[in-house]
């Protein structure tokens, strides 16, 4: 069955709350225990996860296959990436030294819903700065084989369906980790508030 934002948006606000009211409080709030609830149950299906990402370990022998999954985010994440490569440059100082990139699959514990989003990491020499640049849809084209192995696996395994882009990017009235409206959106709220912060 087609998922709607509207739909998505009632789900998501069970879990995340509008305002600030229990910043400094003692007390938990009612949606911050629903969503602890929600982990404890989703984490008795760890291993299933865990026999999801060692599929994936026989399908792309030639990746990098890692576990990025963080309970303050509302999804088990899993992650393709690659070594740092160089990369060409005119030796312009601004130029990135070196160039890594990351495929991650993201199944939500809050809805049936999953994305696959990309992220591509340039380091600079003799800094400590890291560039990140995020791909949902389209991905750059060296991303899109893998993405198509872990939607493939999600879905098998899972049954879940794929969040579109226009629904994941809808804005919602609320606070999800650091982001807030009007920055906030249903992928935020589904998967993670910070998709370029992976454990590389």
């Amino acid at each position: 069955m087609p998922v709607s934002a509207e739909d998505l948006l009632s789900v998501v606000q069970r879990y995340w709350r509008s305002d600030h009211a229990f910043d400094d409080n003692l007390e938990t709030s009612p949606e911050t225990e629903r969503f602890h609830d929600a982990w404890e149950q989703a984490l008795k299906k760890i291993d299933q996860w865990r026999e999801l990402m060692r599929e994936l370990r026989a399908e792309l022998p030639h990746f990098n296959i890692g576990h990025a999954t963080a309970t303050c985010d509302a999804s088990f994440k899993c992650m393709v990436y690659t070594n740092r490569e160089p990369v060409p440059s005119d030796r312009q100082e601004d130029d990135p030294r070196s160039r890594r990139w990351a495929v991650v699959g993201c199944l939500s514990i809050l809805a049936p819903v999953y994305t696959v989003y990309g992220v591509q990491y340039d380091y600079y020499k003799g800094r400590e700065e890291i560039a990140a640049r995020i791909f949902l849809e389209p991905l750059l084209p060296e991303m899109q084989a893998p993405a198509e192995v872990v939607a493939r696996k999600i879905e098998a395994m899972y049954g879940a369906e794929a969040l579109p882009r226009d629904i994941a990017e809808f804005r919602i009235p609320l606070i999800v980790e650091r982001k807030e409206p009007p920055e906030t959106s249903l992928f935020h709220a589904l998967f993670t508030s910070e998709p370029e912060n992976l454990p590389l």
